[in-house]
């Protein structure tokens, strides 16, 4: 009973994050055909329309498109951050121990397919694209293993979530480092200083949603204006959150019972509550409230609208790549990409983790075999959405490059689901 309710919440994310894969692939399918229809000029228009505010003093008028990418997308990387918290202060990366296996794993999965990028490269225009292939799709990878079914360990999902997490956080600091530019120091110490005196509140926990919220929509803007990727700023967010609870377990089912017995003493034959009723409802919504962690109660509440709506719609906005007519594409670019998302996530994970095993600084978790691993290393290559996100920030005037990265990571990642498909249900029938 004990060992399921420690998984459910984390079995619950998995279940999320797969379907979450389900829909990004129909949106990828819906923005290809649709961008290769009669009515592609429909899906270009869209998404370059251009909304927002202007005046003489103020204007904050974008493209729908970078809308979704520079707004709905600092929403993902917020949650991005929470999860990161989370997993660095109480989940699977919470001790040296715990992070050395997916940590190296990790470190292979950008290195090398960042070598692989460089090496293969052979155009100055595309060498700012070497960030590309660093990231794996956590939302992919899930669904795969779910196609597999339930005979996958679940150290291997566990491994696979706490690698991705760490993989982020290298991706976001990949972000913010060098595909910044142009950077207004003072507005970026104005919101640094926000995000400190937020952090201040939190350690004291003093949280309120709506000064904290105000302080993102701020600390938001001024990155937008800084020339940090404002997305860095839902990643910072994040970490202003409170983990702790106000109150602790032990004080709530204590003083749940006491205000439920109250509550029924003063029953009325009226339809309705008296005074001394709506008093107690009210220090049980307070109780409830307090006992929550925000950090935890934020992610609950973000994580199927970042899962079902955010990513697929950036999806949508992004991958709707036009094939026909006198549109080229760059297909080195393209071979680059791919072969890098492939080869050097499969070398760069792979060889990591068991070298981390051999070095005995990491072990396998339980039920988990090596060819789990190579499949594992496989499904690394699924760089889809984060791929996707760098490819517009490394080619900003480009779209004929950005174009030609899209269907880089499209083949690249396909080929690395299918490979990694295909190795793990070999390995979980050798594990029957």
């Amino acid at each position: 009973m004990l060992k399921d309710n420690f998984l459910s919440p984390f079995q619950k994310f998995v279940k999320i994050e797969s379907f979450s894969g389900i829909l990004l692939f129909f949106a990828t399918i819906l923005a290809l055909v649709w961008a290769n229809s009669p009515l592609s000029d429909l899906y270009h228009n869209l998404w370059d329309y251009k909304i927002g505010i202007s005046s003489e003093a103020f204007s904050l008028e974008k493209p729908l498109k970078i809308w979704v990418n520079d707004g709905l997308m600092a929403i993902f990387f917020f949650l991005i951050g929470l999860e990161i918290k989370r997993e660095l202060i109480i989940g699977e990366i919470n001790t040296i121990k715990k992070a050395a296996f997916p940590l190296f794993g990790a470190l292979g999965g950008m290195l090398v397919p960042i070598a692989f990028f460089i090496v293969l490269n052979k155009s100055p225009e595309s060498s700012h694209g070497w960030g590309i292939p660093v990231a794996t799709d956590i939302a992919f990878s899930l669904a795969i293993l779910k196609l597999i079914g339930k005979k996958v360990p679940i150290g291997l999902k566990v491994f696979l979530t706490a690698y991705a997490i760490i993989d982020d956080l290298g991706a976001v600091m990949v972000i913010a480092i060098f595909y910044s530019t142009g950077i207004k120091w003072i507005l970026l110490g104005i919101a640094l200083t926000i995000v400190v005196f937020l952090l201040i509140l939190s350690s004291k926990r003093i949280y309120s949603k709506y000064v904290f919220g105000i302080g993102g929509v701020i600390v938001w803007l001024l990155f937008l204006k800084s020339g940090i990727h404002p997305t860095v700023a839902g990643v910072l967010m994040a970490f202003t959150i409170p983990i702790r609870q106000k109150i602790e377990n032990d004080t709530f089912i204590k003083k749940i019972p006491e205000l439920v017995r109250n509550f029924g003493q003063g029953k009325t034959k009226e339809p309705v509550l008296s005074n001394e009723q709506l008093n107690l409802l009210s220090a049980l919504e307070s109780c409830t409230s307090k006992v929550q962690s925000p950090l935890q109660h934020l992610e609950h509440k973000l994580s199927p609208w970042v899962a079902y709506l955010i990513m697929p719609v950036f999806a949508l906005a992004n991958a709707g790549v036009s094939f026909g007519g006198s549109a080229q594409l760059d297909t080195s670019l393209i071979f680059t990409i791919a072969a890098a998302l492939v080869f050097g996530n499969f070398i760069g994970v792979g060889s990591m983790a068991f070298i981390s095993i051999k070095l005995k600084i990491a072990e396998l978790p339980a039920n988990v075999t090596s060819m789990h691993m190579l499949g594992m290393a496989l499904l690394a290559g699924v760089g889809f959405t984060m791929a996707i996100f760098i490819a517009n920030l490394a080619y900003p005037e480009s779209q004929f490059m950005i174009d030609s990265s899209i269907v880089g990571i499209l083949i690249g990642s396909a080929i690395s689901g299918l490979a990694g498909f295909l190795v793990l249900k070999l390995a979980t029938r050798k594990g029957k």
